[in-house]
């Protein structure tokens, strides 16, 4: 900046100037005595600090910084856009844990689950959808997953007397879909992918089946006995033992199914003859209630450890696990563990409470209900 600039500048523009560059006394001076102050303040400055540039430079310094922020946070949200678009799409069968590794091919299955019901389970290669993508090119990005119900008019497979009776759609993760039938019918599933221009590209087809009649049994009951042993959990996820999404609905579904009561039961009363209605039966119902707990933890394979004074076993791992009564009160547990040469040693305080209330027995009349 010149001095014919600055000379241009009405003071107060300039005592702005100069309290911003830590001009001592600038509130006393006039204009040229401020234009002078400046000018010795820009040639004392550093010639790395540009004089009266280097908040501009800073400010384009802290632009250029946030504008890499911006777009670093951007690309991460167009990366995780794109991750859940691939999940959502991909079709690929993921490895089980646990289990061993399947042969790296294509197949689909389908069962006839009852006269209304199918049952379809695929398994895809990671191969076979990048082969998808690759041959539909532009129209990827906003094909669906689908599967295709085709109606064998004739019977004979891969003729053109097959045609699409319905198209269902369907998202990444899966390998079984069950599908619902309307009337009798001999038929095959195939999974592929179906582009916005109506392009459908297969993956893999499923074996030909033919639906009962439906005055048969509908087998699908079958799969009631199937969660059966797990119909309290099922049930509590469901709403049912919920009272804010109490359903009669639900919990006569899964009684009438199950042929069992769900939830607790229902206080039930005899009728009383006349003038017994202030008698209370005696009743011999108890509730008993103890608890115990389990103490685990790992520490350095060959190490001795001590819970309360009382050696506990440990694995040739290190791991460690025990049983410890747990009574009505507060409890300190000090678990020491050494090493075995006894150099060193580890000290883990354990501070348990267990507080246990007895109501008092709660009667209800059938009047409540």
């Amino acid at each position: 900046m010149t001095v014919a600039n600055l000379k241009e500048k009405p003071v107060r523009d300039l005592a702005r100037m100069a309290k911003q560059h830590g001009v001592a006394g600038w509130h006393s001076m006039r204009k040229d005595q401020l234009i002078r102050a400046l000018i010795r303040k820009a040639k004392s400055s550093r010639p790395s600090d540009g004089g009266f540039a280097r908040p501009a430079i800073k400010s384009a310094a802290g632009e250029a910084t946030a504008k890499a922020t911006r777009d670093a946070a951007v690309a991460l949200r167009i990366e995780e856009a794109r991750a859940r678009l691939h999940k959502v799409k991909s079709l690929a069968t993921p490895q089980e844990s646990g289990k061993p590794a399947r042969a790296a091919r294509d197949r689909m299955v389908v069962m006839v689950r009852g006269p209304h019901w199918l049952h379809a389970f695929w398994e895809i290669t990671p191969r076979s959808i990048a082969r998808a993508e690759a041959a539909l090119g532009q129209e990827w990005h906003a094909a669906k997953p689908v599967l295709r119900l085709l109606q064998l008019e004739n019977g004979l497979q891969g003729s053109p007397s097959e045609r699409v009776a319905r198209t269902i759609e369907i998202h990444g993760g899966l390998k079984n879909w069950f599908i619902d039938i309307r009337e009798p019918m001999r038929c095959r599933v195939e999974v592929g992918y179906l582009t916005a221009t109506g392009r459908f590209h297969g993956l893999t087809r499923s074996n030909a089946v033919s639906t009962p009649a439906g005055l048969q049994p509908d087998t699908l009951d079958a799969h009631w006995t199937d969660i059966a042993s797990d119909c309290e959990k099922i049930y509590a996820m469901s709403g049912g033992f919920s009272p804010e999404n109490n359903s009669t609905e639900l919990q006569e579904l899964f009684e009438e199914r199950l042929r069992r009561p769900m939830g607790p039961p229902a206080a039930r009363t005899s009728m009383q003859p006349d003038g017994d209605e202030d008698e209370r039966r005696e009743s011999d119902f108890q509730l008993e209630v103890d608890a115990e707990m389990i103490v685990y933890g790992v520490t350095q394979p060959g190490s001795y450890v001590t819970l309360q004074g009382e050696p506990v076993k440990v694995q040739p791992d290190g791991t460690f696990r025990v049983r410890v009564d747990l009574p009505n009160k507060r409890q300190v547990l000090p678990i020491i563990a050494r090493t075995a040469d006894g150099i060193e040693r580890q000290t883990v305080v354990l501070a348990v409470e267990r507080n246990t209330k007895t109501m008092e027995p709660l009667g209800r009349d059938a009047a409540d209900f």
